[in-house]
């Protein structure tokens, strides 16, 4: 699935209506739009290792959000790496994380002006998929990062951990933290967000274990990655559940809140919390007592790791198919999973221990 070499001169023109157009095509994608679409990684042809990689390429970032620190962050790490390797970096997105016809739009953008391939931090798992798979048609290599997809929807996922490892360590850290006893709750993103969800998933099921007897899960909170809702979801939980012991936040704006709320009440040092965030937004809160340890993966990595998988696809050096291996300049080799994934690895621990030691 290579992209053709002869471009359209009026690309550039038709980007600039693309998005009203979009908004009218951004609907949700059915089981059996997945199943008989052939626009997907399963059609791609061998990959060659060996191959020259390309330069002169063009690489779309669009994250969740473009206001958002941590995408930011992520964002910057593609860049860096996409200048390494000469080729071109342009980021676009919503500004809202829950903006998922914003997200659509910005695909179909993409693809009006015929950027080489596109990093995609999906909002939703599903309402992308017929828009990226046009994308695909139009031999763009799709890559999503931080936040997956359905698999028919893009040639490869880069995660920042295995899904399992981030969802059943949170647990782990905040049960520690409580003495293995007292009622926990989980401040999430958007209740759509997939990365979340399955994370979750597997929180519930660590808490099966019976070194987790006496820990209860007692509310699953959604602040939409917003600070001010995610403080006031905070404010709510503790009201609801004045005996709750313990906070996990699987999302950065979402554990910076709590740290806030906490921090300035009754609770602080009290009720734990713990989850993934950045060093930059949590140390203060690491050193005023408020939040004992939490984990997270270099965001700067993840980003770079799906600019180089991008330009490995674009290349030829992927097809997108489990088992296949690239080198990732200096971050070394990586080897595709199941349905497409690369894990950049696994997370780091930060408390006061260690935080000074890093800076993002």
């Amino acid at each position: 699935m290579r992209k053709s070499s002869i471009r359209r001169t009026c690309a550039v023109l038709a980007a600039t209506t693309s998005l009203a157009l979009a908004l009218t095509a951004c609907g949700g994608t059915t089981k059996d739009d997945v199943k008989d679409d052939t626009g997907s990684a399963a059609t791609a042809g061998k990959a060659d290792p060996n191959a020259a990689t390309k330069k002169g390429l063009t690489v779309g970032f669009l994250p969740k959000a473009v206001n958002n620190p941590y995408f930011t962050s992520a964002d910057k790490g593609g860049e860096k790496a996409l200048k390494e390797l000469g080729s071109s970096y342009k980021e676009v997105g919503p500004s809202s994380a829950t903006d998922t016809s914003g997200q659509v739009s910005y695909v179909n953008t993409l693809t009006q002006q015929q950027v080489d391939a596109m990093a995609v931090s999906a909002q939703d798992p599903g309402a992308l998929c017929t828009a990226l798979k046009q994308a695909m048609k139009n031999g763009i290599e799709v890559v999503t990062y931080d936040s997956d997809t359905k698999t028919d929807c893009r040639n490869a996922f880069v995660s920042q951990a295995s899904a399992e490892d981030l969802g059943r360590t949170q647990v782990q850290l905040l049960a520690e933290q409580i003495g293995y006893q007292g009622e926990i709750a989980i401040l999430s993103a958007a209740q759509t967000a997939t990365n979340q969800n399955t994370w979750i998933d597997f929180m519930k099921d660590e808490l099966k274990d019976p070194k987790y007897k006496n820990v209860k899960l007692v509310k699953v909170a959604y602040g939409n990655d917003d600070a001010q809702q995610s403080f006031q979801q905070t404010q709510g939980l503790l009201q609801e559940h004045p005996k709750l012991a313990g906070i996990i936040s699987p999302t950065t704006v979402g554990i910076k809140a709590a740290a806030q709320y906490l921090s300035g009440s009754k609770y602080k040092g009290k009720v734990k919390l713990t989850g993934l965030g950045t060093p930059n937004d949590l140390r203060k809160y690491v050193k005023n007592g408020t939040v004992e340890g939490f984990e997270l993966w270099d965001p700067a990595k993840l980003g770079e790791l799906a600019a180089r998988t991008a330009v490995a696809l674009s290349s030829g050096q992927l097809s997108g198919k489990e088992g296949e291996t690239f080198k990732a300049g200096d971050m070394g080799s990586y080897t595709l999973g199941k349905d497409g994934v690369i894990s950049l690895g696994k997370p780091t621990v930060f408390d006061a221990k260690n935080i000074d030691q890093f800076n993002f």
